[in-house]
């Protein structure tokens, strides 16, 4: 009776075994992760379009962009190279610059006419008539307790002062030359991309010979600056 009932609860756990269906949820979860692996091998690699573009250079040099052309047209007129550069920021600059030059100039030139008027007449014991104008009038009131000496002072500073502004209108007008010159150089023959880099870093320098073997040599600290062009 023993034996019969151990081999109908062996028979009965055959069948129950055979009965279960295989976990299939655990099969595909490997199938597709094994799918996932072929595709991530087979498949290219997606890249940003920020590092597509990190490396773009953001300038070129114009061959076709003459210098000469830049320094020649601001010698015609001012400011018309810089405009020829596309510099259209600094025009105002110049012609602020040489209004400014063009006041100090015309303001000497005006009060050395007038002093030196007033010096001729007083040196000559002339004085103010019905054809004087009244600038030249007012003036010679202002300066009775002037001396000639220092009417001849005023005279050589106002007429020095208008020199000088003449000079320095020459040299405004020559300086925005040289300036379009420049740009223009730089636009027909430099590229200014990302290849130029600057590292900064700290160092020591030697401030004196060695003069004995042996010698500790005095040092300083320094700052170097470490220029890359790739």
């Amino acid at each position: 009776m023993k034996q019969v009932l151990i081999i109908t609860l062996l028979t009965f756990f055959a069948f129950a075994a055979k009965a279960q269906k295989p976990d299939t949820v655990k099969t595909k979860s490997v199938n597709d992760s094994l799918t996932r692996v072929r595709d991530s091998v087979a498949s290219k690699p997606v890249l940003p379009k920020i590092l597509a573009k990190k490396n773009k250079k953001k300038y070129n040099p114009d061959s076709t962009h003459s210098p000469g052309l830049a320094f020649r047209r601001s010698g015609f007129v001012p400011g018309w190279g810089q405009i020829y550069n596309h510099r259209w920021w600094k025009v105002p600059l110049i012609y602020a610059g040489l209004g400014s030059l063009g006041l100090a100039l015309e303001f000497n030139n005006r009060y050395y006419k007038q002093y030196l008027k007033v010096y001729q007449m007083r040196r000559n014991g002339d004085r103010p008539d019905a054809e004087t104008s009244k600038t030249i009038t007012d003036l010679y009131v202002n300066t009775q307790n002037a001396n000639l000496t220092q009417l001849e002072g005023a005279v050589n500073g106002y007429q020095r002062n208008f020199q000088l502004s003449i000079l320095g209108v020459m040299g405004a007008w020559g300086i925005q030359m040289i300036d379009a010159y420049i740009d223009a150089k730089f636009i027909h023959s430099y590229t200014m991309d990302r290849d130029l880099s600057f590292k900064v870093t700290p160092g020591i320098m030697p401030t004196g010979p060695i003069y004995a073997a042996g010698a500790m040599p005095s040092v300083m600290p320094v700052i170097k600056l470490t220029f890359t062009m790739k």
